[in-house]
């Protein structure tokens, strides 16, 4: 039995079929099926005989039955500019396999004829080095998705859903303090009809252009407006919340024991106003959060702030744990931030998590500091207070006055049950 023939993924930009090479030129005369989006197809001349067919809707779901609908035959897909940057390439090798097709999904292997992206040819216009450019896809996610790479002096290109793309950009700068911020709107890159309009966010007021078009950004922010880092410690100012806050200090703190990577996924659970999480998935792009609050007040105040900082990914279940972890994806790390003396929840995270998960706890009360003492006795891990002290006014002369101390239990899970600690927990401490 014959191999079948590879799965040919051919990159083509605004400027056609003038701009593809020959090897390129030749997959598309050779297919038997054409397969991309009506605008792609539209690009190709007469010669190209294959059946042209487009993309189904929804895409992803409908790709498998497509491709099993025309099993043997030599089929040809376009993608615009990189196929494997944002594109379609990324999803047929998804469902192809890793290493050049998987015969039981019945996908044959690929073979992708690269074109120059549309962020290659924006940084060749604008000067821009490659290397430096943050590129933030707004295709298929929300304009807030923006908002968690807004820094003063960075320099982004925004790859837009349509032409209203750049209007929706706009807003969002002004609403994030980032009005002065310079935009251009670079449309029909590589091609005939190629364009260029710019402005401020402050004042933008282009009319909506061609929907094939790439939002360049210098970054400025407005005097006054409230600096975000890019790492844990937010000021508490940044978070809409009714007082069931993580505090700057001890959020930090408590970040830095979670000690999140690219890819892992955090239960936070008693959310409050969703700040580990928020701090979290700001950690890198691909990091993942679920938080789990039971007021149904405060599950969509957590959704609001994880909009606002800039990252909508999160994912928010309203309900009372542990019940509501019935379900969950495995997590790599947990953070209960209310709710410990609920029956059997720091019992129901300690055993969710997969070994080298991390789990982390912090409470203010004596009955919860009970709890995490017992199972610092049972797991192990680290157990500390955190107190945070502010300066303030005393009559004419400044003082301090202290927050409530933070009892933080943070633990690694391993592989097999850990031995307890070497020495008792100690009940006080004597100072000499």
């Amino acid at each position: 039995m014959s191999p079948a023939p590879p799965l040919s993924v051919v990159g083509i930009g605004a400027d056609g079929w003038d701009g593809l090479p020959a090897a390129a030129q030749r997959d598309l005369c050779a297919a038997e099926v054409l397969i991309g989006g009506p605008r792609q197809l539209a690009l190709l001349p007469a010669r190209c005989a294959g059946e042209r067919i487009p993309w189904p809707k929804p895409l992803r779901p409908g790709v498998p039955g497509l491709l099993a609908a025309h099993a043997g035959r030599r089929i040809c897909v376009l993608a615009s500019g990189d196929p494997m940057f944002h594109g379609i390439g990324r999803t047929l090798n998804e469902l192809s396999g890793q290493e050049g097709g998987d015969p039981e999904a019945g996908m044959p292997p690929l073979r992708v004829r690269p074109h120059p992206s549309s962020v290659s040819y924006a940084c060749a216009r604008l000067g821009w080095p490659v290397e430096d450019t943050e590129v933030i896809t707004l295709v298929g996610r929300p304009a807030d998705t923006l908002a968690a790479a807004l820094h003063a002096g960075r320099r982004l290109l925004v790859l837009s859903a349509g032409a209203a793309t750049p209007d929706e950009v706009a807003a969002l700068l002004r609403a994030r303090g980032f009005g002065p911020t310079r935009m251009r709107v670079l449309e029909q890159l590589g091609g005939e009809r190629e364009r260029m309009s710019g402005g401020t966010a402050a004042t933008w007021a282009e009319p909506p252009g061609d929907p094939l078009n790439v939002i360049a950004l210098d970054c400025a922010r407005e005097p006054g407006a409230l600096r975000l880092s890019a790492v844990p410690g937010l000021p508490d100012a940044a978070y809409a919340h009714d007082g069931q806050l993580t505090k700057r200090h001890v959020r930090a703190a408590t970040l830095a024991a979670l000690a999140p990577a690219p890819g892992e996924l955090l239960w936070d659970i008693g959310g409050g106003s969703g700040s580990i999480a928020i701090e979290w998935l700001r950690a890198h792009r691909s990091c993942r959060a679920i938080g789990v609050e039971r007021d149904p007040v405060r599950a969509e105040r957590i959704g609001h702030n994880a909009r606002t900082l800039g990252v909508p990914s999160l994912r928010v279940v309203q309900g009372a744990a542990p019940a509501a972890l019935d379900g969950l994806p495995v997590p790599d790390a947990v953070f209960i931030g209310g709710g410990l003396t609920a029956p059997g929840l720091l019992d129901a995270c300690w055993d969710a998590l997969p070994p080298g998960g991390r789990i982390v706890a912090n409470t203010v009360t004596l009955e919860s500091e009970a709890l995490l003492a017992d199972h610092y006795r049972r797991h192990g891990g680290e157990l500390v207070r955190l107190a945070v002290s502010h300066a303030t006014p005393v009559g004419g002369f400044t003082g301090w006055r202290q927050a409530m101390p933070v009892t933080q239990w943070a633990a690694v899970k391993p592989a097999s049950p850990a031995p307890p600690p070497s020495s008792p927990l100690p009940l006080e401490t004597d100072e000499r």
